[in-house]
C-alpha cells in the first residue's frame, strides 16, 4: 500500500512513522509513506498558501491554487483510490472505514490548517472526508497519523499475528474483552481460573460474555440495534 500526505508541517509527520508496528511495515515493503510539502507549491516569492475569506470573518483560509497543483503532480504519478480530506466536519472515523482503507492499494491524504481548504478542493478533487472526532486540532496532521496507523496494522504480514487485529476492539461490534498474563496470582489478584483451564471453548465463551458486559458499560449505543 501507498500512502502520500499533503501538509503545510511535515516535519510532524516523520517521528510517527519511523517507529514500532510502522517502522516494520515500511521496512517490509509493505506500508510506503510518502509526506509531500505544500510549501513547495506555494505561490510568489514568499510561497503563499493562505489568505483572508471572502465575505470577511476571522482566520485564514488554504489557498485553492497551490493544493490543486499539488494534486493535479501526484495524480500524474499516480491512481489513488481515494482522496481523504482530515477535517472536523467529515465521517467520524471508525474501525469498518479502516478495514476498508486498508484493502486499498493508494491512498492521498490533504491535511488542513486554519479555517480550512478552499471548498473548491472538496468539490472537486476530494473524494472522502474524515474526521477523528468532535473535536478541533491545530491541523490535520495528527489525524492523517492516527488514519496511518490504524489502517497500516490491518495490512496482511503487518503484524506477527494477522489474527490479532481481528480481536480488536470494535471489530465485531464490541469493546475487547479483559486480558491477563503472567503471573497467575499477584498481590492475591487471581487471574479468572476459565483462562488457566485450557477449555478453548468455555474460554471464547467467557470472553464473549465478558465483552458483551464491558460495551454495556462503557459503550452502550454499540449495542442499539441489538
Amino acid at each position: 500500500m501507498r500512502i502520500d500526505i499533503i501538509t503545510l508541517l511535515p516535519e510532524l509527520l516523520h517521528s510517527p512513522f519511523g517507529h514500532s508496528i510502522l517502522k516494520r511495515a515500511r521496512d517490509k515493503g509493505l506500508l510506503q509513506v510518502e509526506v509531500h510539502d505544500l510549501r513547495d507549491f506555494g505561490l510568489g516569492r514568499h510561497k503563499q498558501l493562505d489568505d483572508y475569506p471572502y465575505g470577511g470573518g476571522a482566520g485564514m483560509v488554504m489557498m485553492v491554487e497551490p493544493i490543486v497543483e499539488c494534486i493535479e503532480a501526484l495524480q500524474a504519478r499516480h491512481t489513488y483510490d481515494e482522496v481523504i480530506y482530515l477535517t472536523p466536519d467529515g465521517k467520524t472515523f471508525d474501525q469498518p472505514t479502516a478495514n476498508l482503507l486498508s484493502m486499498k492499494q493508494n491512498l492521498l491524504l490533504l491535511c488542513g490548517h486554519y479555517k480550512g481548504v478552499d471548498d473548491r478542493v472538496r468539490e472537486h478533487f476530494v473524494t472522502m472526508e474524515i474526521s477523528i472526532g468532535d473535536y478541533v486540532l491545530s491541523g490535520g496532521e495528527l489525524a492523517a497519523a492516527v488514519l496511518v496507523d490504524a489502517i497500516g496494522r490491518l495490512i496482511p504480514g503487518v503484524l506477527g499475528d494477522e489474527s490479532s487485529a481481528l480481536l480488536d476492539s470494535f471489530q465485531d461490534g464490541l469493546l475487547a474483552p479483559p486480558v491477563y498474563t503472567r503471573p497467575a496470582i499477584f498481590r492475591g489478584w487471581k487471574v479468572p481460573d476459565v483462562l488457566l483451564s485450557g477449555n478453548f471453548p468455555e474460554i471464547e465463551a467467557w470472553r464473549y460474555d465478558q465483552s458483551l458486559l464491558r460495551t454495556r458499560a462503557r459503550r452502550p449505543e454499540l449495542l442499539q440495534d441489538d
